[in-house]
């Protein structure tokens, strides 16, 4: 591929979704990654990510490449596989937690770009991520690492580090928003309306004075 082309790692959510459409008008050649686990919420996640891609698409904008990097095996009875004790919206922000997320996402996907000529992959880490696999430390030896392994040059970016999930909003407010999904414990195809996720959704609208688009299953 163009050597200016970027990879960037998108869930469907809103801050991973909103760097995708910025790096989409800046008009460099943008390949989306989508990383499927068998979490219980991919399914009505990716139906979102298909109508957001619909949405904005460009004659840059690069067919959507899906790695599977399946977690049961490591993961067990674990909520997010299960959907049994979902954290809810009065659970602390480190309820949610994966562990090993960020290790297993950008393994798979750095040796994806440097296959495929890509030295470049994106991320939607901001502001107060409390984890400790999303700090510029780690992004830094993980991606020394991955590279001195495969003989690459990929870099890590993480463009909305300095960016809380409100300041995020305000400047995707005109992408299609409507379309994003956030949800860790969807009722058929909507948001739940009750979990930690959907609950910080709410607050990051609200914090950024922006219509909400979202359907919920349960009022606020």
């Amino acid at each position: 591929m163009n050597s200016s082309t970027l990879a960037v790692l998108v869930s469907g959510g809103l801050d991973s979704a909103i760097l995708l459409a910025a790096a989409v008008r800046d008009g460099v050649p943008v390949v989306p990654i989508a990383v499927r686990s068998g979490l219980i919420w991919e399914r009505v996640e990716r139906e979102h990510l298909n109508r957001f891609l619909a949405a904005i698409a460009a004659p840059n904008l690069r067919p959507l490449v899906t790695l599977e990097v399946p977690v049961a095996d490591l993961y067990g009875a674990h909520w997010s596989l299960t959907g049994t004790w979902v954290p809810d919206a009065a659970s602390r922000d480190d309820a949610v937690y994966l562990p090993g997320r960020n290790v297993l996402l950008l393994a798979k996907a750095l040796i994806w770009c440097r296959l495929n000529g890509v030295d470049r992959l994106a991320l939607g880490v901001l502001a107060g991520n409390p984890f400790p696999d999303a700090t510029p430390e780690f992004f830094r030896a993980f991606a020394s690492a991955v590279n001195r392994a495969i003989d690459g040059a990929v870099r890590i970016e993480t463009p909305l580090a300095n960016s809380s999930k409100a300041d995020v909003l305000r400047r995707g407010r005109d992408a299609p928003l409507q379309h994003t999904f956030s949800c860790i414990d969807p009722v058929e195809n909507r948001h739940c309306g009750r979990c930690n996720k959907c609950a910080e959704r709410r607050r990051a609208f609200r914090d950024a004075g922006i219509p909400d688009p979202t359907a919920y299953d349960t009022a606020d």
